[in-house]
């Protein structure tokens, strides 16, 4: 009797669709699991003969060749690319991506950093040397030295650059800027009474050139000496600039 009383029990449970349903969520969860771990957990090629890409990125060349050669897969040369924060040499691009399962001598295609794009130098010919410097600075560049030098630009103004307007430079390069400091200025010397020889000399040596020599009669001086001059002694005047002299001869 208590053998059939628990027969009658089993034979009153009744197998709804709700109990299917959840018989299949346990199913899916476990299989579910499975592949997970099959696949992220412990990954292995699901053909033989075939390899995981391994992830390069953030390796140099070298150490990703070794990784892809490792994994019995070929390396092909992609090239280099300028990128803003990547060191020269470094992969940032690979193809297969990381992961792809592929079959041994597939090719990888690798691309490399070839560091910071280059920064041309800005023009500030022309321009107030503290503009010019913050121009430079700016673009991302550095103003490692300020010459000066006379030239016929008003004191204080940019000329150029070294290296020149144009030229690729690293970011955070130094350059040199030139600036103006005027036009130079030499007092023309006094040459009244001297020799026409002594004359010439003197103008060479302050950086003058001697221009037209007029003879002209007269008893106030001696003869082959320099009796007027233009510009005037004391005139200011540009490195080479020509002076023209008077010297007296016999006023016979």
């Amino acid at each position: 009797m208590r053998v059939r009383r628990r027969f009658e029990t089993f034979q009153d449970v009744k197998i709804t669709p709700k109990f299917w349903r959840w018989v299949g969520i346990g199913v899916g969860m476990v299989l579910a699991g499975y592949l997970t771990a099959y696949l992220l957990i412990f990954p292995a090629p699901l053909l033989p003969g075939h390899q995981a890409v391994p992830r390069v990125l953030g390796l140099t060349v070298p150490e990703a060749q070794a990784e892809i050669q490792k994994s019995k897969l070929q390396v092909t040369d992609g090239g280099a690319e300028p990128h803003p924060t990547a060191p020269a040499v470094i992969v940032i691009w690979q193809d297969p991506p990381p992961g792809v399962i592929a079959p041994e001598g597939t090719k990888v295609t690798l691309v490399s950093s070839a560091g910071p794009p280059k920064i041309p130098v800005p023009d500030v010919s022309g321009l107030d040397a503290t503009l010019a410097q913050s121009l430079v600075a700016a673009a991302g560049l550095v103003v490692s030295q300020v010459e000066s030098v006379q030239a016929a630009a008003p004191a204080g103004l940019a000329m150029l650059t070294r290296p020149p307007a144009g030229t690729a430079l690293a970011p955070g390069s130094g350059l040199a800027i030139v600036v103006s400091r005027g036009a130079p200025t030499i007092p023309i010397p006094d040459l009244l009474g001297m020799a026409s020889g002594d004359a010439r000399t003197r103008l060479e040596t302050e950086g003058l050139q001697l221009g037209t020599v007029t003879r002209r009669r007269t008893a106030d001086a001696s003869p082959g000496t320099v009796v007027g001059q233009r510009p005037g002694a004391g005139t200011l005047a540009a490195p080479g600039t020509v002076v023209d002299i008077v010297v007296a001869r016999s006023p016979q």
